[in-house]
């Protein structure tokens, strides 16, 4: 039963629509009717600046690390990373917000940083790197997917301290999440294709202001 209401708690904590939410209360403007009409930290960067943006990536990213860290803070015998999925789908399909939310990335991200803090750390390094090559956040995000889970795989291998153990379950739901990630992204994979993906204002081939 605690582990029923924890996995329905976790679902709620994805499912808080952070970029709404901020944008209702303070800026009286719902970022859906807006830019790319995504709900998630892209397009709040976009529509409502970088201090709600960071505020938006902080609380999507946080509630998938809260949640993935529910299981060891009510001493569950069970892998974190279920948890940690469920933050995603609540945040992909909210039920705070219709059922329609964002592209999973910053919430995956906080899903790793629960489940294994120095995998996250070096999974940040490549996103930002990338980032700063294509100044995209799009082919960030989605190299970054690869990337982890790639990584996944060969890390315990090659490099244990980051990731010490092999974990099936990380690799199949990094995959999962991977194919997800790739699939919202479509219409960002096209725009790349043609050249005319939007830029932030940072890295080699930032947008010019």
């Amino acid at each position: 039963m605690k582990i029923a209401i924890l996995m329905v708690l976790a679902y709620l904590l994805g499912s808080i629509p952070s970029g709404i939410w901020i944008g209702k209360l303070f800026f009286k403007k719902d970022i859906r009717e807006y830019g790319s009409g995504n709900s998630g930290t892209t397009n709040t960067f976009r529509i409502l600046g970088k201090k709600a943006g960071l505020i938006v990536f902080a609380m999507d990213l946080l509630k998938g690390t809260l949640a993935t860290c529910l299981p060891m803070i009510f001493h569950l015998d069970v892998n974190p990373l279920w948890f940690g999925l469920i933050a995603v789908i609540g945040h992909t399909l909210p039920i705070f917000a219709g059922f329609k939310g964002g592209k999973a990335v910053a919430t995956s991200a906080g899903m790793l940083l629960g489940f294994a803090p120095l995998f996250f750390f070096y999974s940040l390094v490549f996103f930002l790197v990338i980032l700063y090559l294509t100044s995209m956040v799009s082919a960030a995000s989605i190299l970054s997917a690869i990337f982890v889970t790639v990584s996944s795989i060969l890390l315990p291998y090659f490099w244990p301290t980051i990731l010490p153990t092999h974990n099936w379950l990380l690799t199949l739901v990094c995959f999962v999440l991977t194919c997800y990630i790739i699939f919202r992204h479509k219409e960002n994979i096209q725009r790349i294709k043609n050249g005319t993906e939007n830029r932030v204002s940072f890295g080699l081939n930032k947008k010019e202001k």
